[in-house]
């Protein structure tokens, strides 16, 4: 006779356990549930890892110059902020070598050097030509960088004229304008707009103005620093604030949080 008792008792035969069980115990679910964060972490911090590797940030921050007041405006937490107000380029119209107007609209997006010069300078001005043709020659697969170097003398340097010395120096005019134009309207943007002359004056027949300073000017407009373009030494901080300014871009470009 079948002995019932040893039936009811063999796992095998119960009705219970006729399919092994799929669920997951609460312990090891937890640890599951913890090995995942860990490996989503450890990516995460390869990730900023191999940005900040690729993508620095920069090792200082270029001043601005020329302060306008400070500006207070209310977020959207509802809190007042104060940021401190700088100096942008007006606007201004001119001629280049090849007889385009050339506007402020040009320097939008654009890391700007600025000078001023004539073509018939024999002092100071083909050091500073000499110099920029350097740093646009280094500069001149990046399409960043545009270099604006205005006229002192606009009766004689015409747009012919600014061309056959284009041609003379190699300057290409999608990097380089050469900037000609009326005489008052251009001294009063190397003094109003750059602040390249401290002379007081209104562009007229004896005004004139000799400087051998460049202005590095920001993709916003702001002017970020000065240097004699006729030493060595400031031709080299120039291309070293130049690659900040880059780097400083990319840097933004890359990352979400601000400077």
């Amino acid at each position: 006779m079948p002995n019932d008792s040893n039936t009811s008792n063999n796992p095998s035969h119960s009705p219970g356990n006729s399919s092994p069980s799929t669920s997951i115990k609460p312990d090891k679910l937890l640890w599951w549930v913890i090995g995942l964060g860990a490996v989503m972490i450890s990516g995460f911090l390869l990730v900023g890892a191999y940005s900040a590797y690729t993508n620095p940030k920069p090792a200082r921050e270029l001043p601005y110059f020329k302060p306008l007041g400070r500006d207070t405006t209310v977020g959207p937490d509802g809190k007042m902020a104060s940021a401190v107000q700088y100096h942008k380029v007006p606007a201004f119209s001119f001629r280049d070598q090849t007889g385009q107007v050339v506007t402020e609209k040009v320097m939008e997006g654009k890391i700007t050097i600025v000078d001023y010069f004539f073509t018939t300078c024999q002092s100071i001005c083909p050091i500073m030509t000499d110099g920029l043709v350097g740093v646009a020659k280094y500069y001149e697969q990046n399409p960043n960088i545009l270099i604006l170097s205005h006229t002192v003398d606009p009766e004689t340097d015409s747009v012919p004229v600014m061309a056959q010395y284009a041609k003379d120096k190699g300057i290409k005019a999608n990097q380089w304008h050469l900037l000609t134009g009326d005489k008052a309207a251009l001294y009063k943007q190397a003094r109003e707009g750059y602040f390249l002359d401290a002379q007081e004056g209104n562009g007229g027949p004896e005004d004139f103005i000799h400087t051998q300073l460049f202005a590095l000017i920001d993709k916003e407009g702001h002017i970020r620093g000065y240097y004699d373009g006729t030493s060595k030494a400031d031709l080299k901080r120039l291309q070293i604030d130049l690659d900040l300014l880059l780097q400083y871009y990319r840097y933004k470009a890359g990352n979400s949080v601000g400077w």
